[in-house]
This record gives C-alpha cells, structure tokens and sequence, in this order.
C-alpha cells in the first residue's frame, strides 16, 4: 500500500510543457500585465467619475429653454475661440439632443512623426458651453487629465500610438497564451482535485502560501472566460488582423467592410453657407429625437492634414456605450442627407467590431458589465503577484534542501 501512495503519476508532456512556458512568460512579462491590468481597471468607471464631477457644466442650467434659440454652430465656434484663445482650430462640436446639456467644443491635435503621447498630441482640451450664450462653462485639458494618461499607458505605455499599440499587443498575445496554459494546469486530474479547485477551503490553520496559490488558481479560474474576452477585444486595438478575423467571423464570412467612400459631396462650394452646419445639425434630430448626441467636425485643416472622404456624422444613440450608432453622409456644401447606415442596415460583423470598445471596457450593458470588467481587471492585475509568490516560494524550498 506505502509504495502505491509514493508513486506518483509524472505529468503528462502537453501539462508538463504548459506549466514551462506559463512560468517563463509570467517572470518575462508579469510587470507589463500587471501595469496593463490595473490601468485598464482604472479606466472603467471614467464616465460615471466625470458625469458626477462634471455635472454642473455638462448641464448648463439655462432657464426658459422653451423661448429661447440656440446660437448657430458657426458663431458659437466664433464666440468659444473669443473666450479660450486657443492658437489651435476647434476640431469639432458634441451636439446633445437632450436641450438640457451643454455642447462640447473639442480641440484635438495629432502629429505622427513624434515618438511619445505628449509630443504626438499638442492638445487634447474639451470646453462645455452653454448653446443659448454662448457662454464657456468650463475647459478642461484632456490630453493632461487623469483618464487620458491613464488610457495611454494601457494603450501603447505613453508611446507613439503607431508602434506603441505593438509594444503593449505583444505581451498581450503572451498572456494569451498563459491564460491557456494556466487552464491546462488548473485542469484537475480527478474528483478530489476538481472539489479544491473550485472553491476556498480555508480553516485557522490554512498557512498563507496555500491561499496564495489558491488566489491565483481559484480566481485564475474564475476570471478566465471574462480574461479571454478582454484580451481579444484589447488585441483588437493593437493587430490589424485580429479586426478583420472578427469581422469575417461574425459577419459569416464577408472580407469587405462596407465602404461608403464613394458617396462624396457633389454641390457646388459656393452653396456652402455658415447656416450649412445648422442645417444639417437640424436634420440629424428630426432624423434621431431619442438619441443621445452627435458629432459635427467643423472641417479646418489640422496638423496631421487628414483627408475625409466626405462629410460623416455619428450618431451616439445611448449615453452608456457605444455600440449603438449610426452614420450619416451629408454633402458639406448643401447640406443635403445623402446616405444614412444605421443599426438596422449592418450586419452581425458590423456589429460586433462596432461593440468591441464597450465589450472591452465593460460598457456593453451598462453598470453591471462595468463591475464585472474591474473585479476581472483586478484579478488579472493580481495574478503576476501571486504567481511571482508561488515561484519564489518554491524557489526557496529547493534552495533550502
């Protein structure tokens, strides 16, 4: 009987291999994983954060809206540059269709050829404005705020975003990997093993590098369907390829993403008035009256000297996500609606690549997908630290023998 209890059964090679390559990936790259993690955890309650701070100029407080117009969009632009002075163009307008809410006046600056996040974007500022005065409410610097840091460094670790996005896809595809070795080696051999895997069986003299390793194996587990989720849809970002695998995946096979380059502005540019925006802004919310706001582009040239194939409008139909929207084509010059493409026309490719931010930042659903990707954010944050626990922990009993 002794000599059966003494002879264990070696590790099969896939298990044997899984647990190499999990050990060698986490010492490389734990750091980076646990600065991407924490980041990202970060990042998720940014609109619920900014909608609480914010919330006495994103609503402007005019009173007697009933009677009174708002200011065309080209002299508003005029007046907000008057008050702000900035050396820069306002790149564009937020239009609310809720009359309560304060336009958003942004200015947005992006020059390719630097090689970090503060060089590559001279400014990044947003002023709330009352639409009925005019009046600036308040500025804010983007570029140099809190959330903003934050997302470059989850992004491409405050590097250019051309090659940064690279730097920090690579160690994400690593992880990948070790999130499926690490399931590997959870995976138990028997009945007795799967009932300690699946949840904590602590008493007064559990010792702590039992519940270390039980942290990053329990919890490991546990995270793991919603880990995946967040690290293809953050591969997403970083892989050209990974996009278009999506796509071709959920859209049943189809390789060619809509394009509606081809419908241009055709009017005359002598039919372009400042009434022009104010036409088409007009149109939009007789189009979308229960949609929750729309960007203008106020078509100036900028430093990165872009090219739009045409004069598009997003429409943001939740105030939550994203993942709602519709685009609309207008001839800049007329004003005229040329094409519309709403949620209905795209198919389910579209439509997945389109909810891969708020899959990623667990807006999808609103609050309770948000809880769900900072508790997973949080645990995968963790698992570099426990994981560098278990190692040297058992680094040091082989030392000690």
């Amino acid at each position: 009987m002794k000599k059966k209890h003494h002879h264990k059964k070696k590790p099969g090679f896939f298990k044997k291999w899984s647990a190499k390559l999990h050990l060698w990936f986490g010492l490389s790259i734990g750091f980076l994983i646990f600065i991407i993690a924490i980041t990202g955890a970060l990042y998720v309650f940014k609109d619920e954060i900014e909608n609480l701070t914010r919330k006495e100029y994103i609503y402007h407080n005019e009173q007697n809206i009933e009677s009174k117009k708002v200011i065309p969009i080209r002299e508003l632009e005029k007046l907000v540059d008057q008050q702000t002075k900035e050396k820069y163009p306002i790149h564009w307008v937020n239009v609310p269709i809720d009359k309560k809410m304060s336009y958003q006046f942004y200015w947005y600056e992006h020059q390719p050829n630097q090689w970090n996040y503060f060089d590559e974007f001279p400014i990044y500022k947003l002023a709330y404005v009352n639409p009925y005065t005019g009046k600036v409410l308040q500025t804010y610097d983007e570029k140099n705020g809190f959330f903003a840091i934050v997302k470059s460094i989850h992004w491409s670790f405050l590097l250019k975003q051309e090659w940064g996005t690279y730097v920090v896809g690579i160690p994400v595809i690593i992880f990948l990997i070790m999130l499926i070795t690490g399931i590997v080696l959870w995976w138990p051999k028997n009945k007795a093993a799967r009932k300690q895997r699946f949840k904590f069986q602590w008493k007064d003299t559990t010792q702590w590098k039992r519940k270390n390793y039980d942290l990053h194996n329990i919890l490991g587990f546990y995270s793991s369907i919603f880990a995946l989720i967040l690290t293809i849809t953050g591969l997403f970002y970083a892989f050209f390829v990974v996009q278009a695998m999506i796509y071709v995946i959920f859209s049943g096979g189809e390789t060619a993403y809509p394009d509606f380059s081809k419908i241009t502005t055709k009017a005359p540019i002598e039919m372009r008035t400042d009434k022009t925006l104010d036409k088409i802004s007009d149109k939009v919310i007789e189009l979308y009256p229960d949609a929750f706001a729309f960007s203008l582009d106020l078509g100036h040239p900028h430093i990165d000297d872009h090219e739009h194939p045409n004069f598009e409008v997003y429409v943001k139909h939740l105030s939550y996500s994203y993942h709602k929207s519709s685009s609309l084509i207008f001839d800049e010059n007329s004003g005229e609606l040329l094409h519309t493409h709403d949620p209905k026309d795209k198919n389910f490719g579209e439509k997945v690549v389109g909810a891969n931010y708020d899959i990623h930042v667990g807006a999808i659903l609103g609050l309770p997908t948000k809880i769900i990707a900072f508790i997973v954010s949080l645990i995968i944050a963790s698992m570099p630290i426990t994981g560098f626990m278990i190692w040297w922990g058992r680094r040091k009993k082989t030392q000690t023998k």
